[in-house]
């Protein structure tokens, strides 16, 4: 498989909730948008460097030991974001990566959003099984 990148907004979820609420104004809200997030299937959540968590204020919740190619290294993992890709969109944490690893887009997030990788193509591309709609399964 080539490489396969998608732009991507992410958003403070705590400044979304705050904003419908009406303690925050919309422009208010920490955003990062990136236009080349790189799809990586073999990690499993949300990859994000260390200084993008920084720009979007995320708390950090806790620390979990994760297997690299380097080893077992411990990441932390942050408050929730809300990951917006080709006008889809799911809630989910956050795992630090190092500054130098581009924003990593792993199997839960393709799994929410209903994607799946054109290898061909080298794109994501709605699941053909569920006509290419934004769907989700309950069984």
């Amino acid at each position: 498989m080539g490489r396969v990148t998608a732009g991507a907004r992410i958003e403070n979820l705590e400044d979304v909730h705050l904003a419908r609420q009406g303690h925050l104004k919309l422009d208010e809200i920490r955003i990062v948008e990136v236009g080349n997030a790189l799809v990586d299937t073999g990690m499993t959540g949300l990859g994000i460097p260390s200084r993008l968590i920084e720009t979007l204020g995320l708390r950090r919740l806790r620390t979990r030991v994760g297997l690299t190619t380097a080893g077992h290294r411990e990441h932390g993992i942050y408050s929730g974001v809300r990951l917006v890709i080709q006008e889809r969109e799911c809630i989910i944490d956050v795992v630090e990566v190092p500054d130098a690893c581009p924003v990593l887009i792993g199997q839960v997030p393709l799994e929410l959003l209903d994607f799946v990788v054109d290898p061909v193509g080298q794109r994501l591309m709605g699941n053909p099984l569920h006509g290419g709609e934004h769907m989700i399964e309950m069984y």
